[in-house]
């Protein structure tokens, strides 16, 4: 009875854990210039915006286009920073 339950133990131990891939060091770097790039771009934006002087509606457009711009870069960069810690 005790070495079923130590082969039972056993074997849910090694269903639930997880392998771990870690990144390499230029992974990392690229990853932390990525989002300092991302960062620099939404300041530019955000006062690009503030000092739209168009319509509201021009003002307006703009600052669709600068999230959405922002929103792919992101999604650009954490896809494959998880591509990266998969590998």
């Amino acid at each position: 009875m005790k070495i079923s339950n130590l082969l039972m133990i056993v074997t849910l131990g090694l269903f639930f854990s997880t392998a771990h891939a870690t990144e390499t060091l230029p992974e990392k770097s690229e990853a932390t210039k990525n989002d300092i790039k991302r960062d620099a771009n939404k300041a530019v934006d955000r006062v690009d915006e503030a000092t739209c002087t168009g319509t509201d509606a021009e003002c307006a457009k703009r600052k669709i286009g600068n999230r959405a711009e922002e929103g792919k870069d992101l999604i650009k960069d954490k896809s494959s920073e998880i591509k990266n810690k998969v590998d």
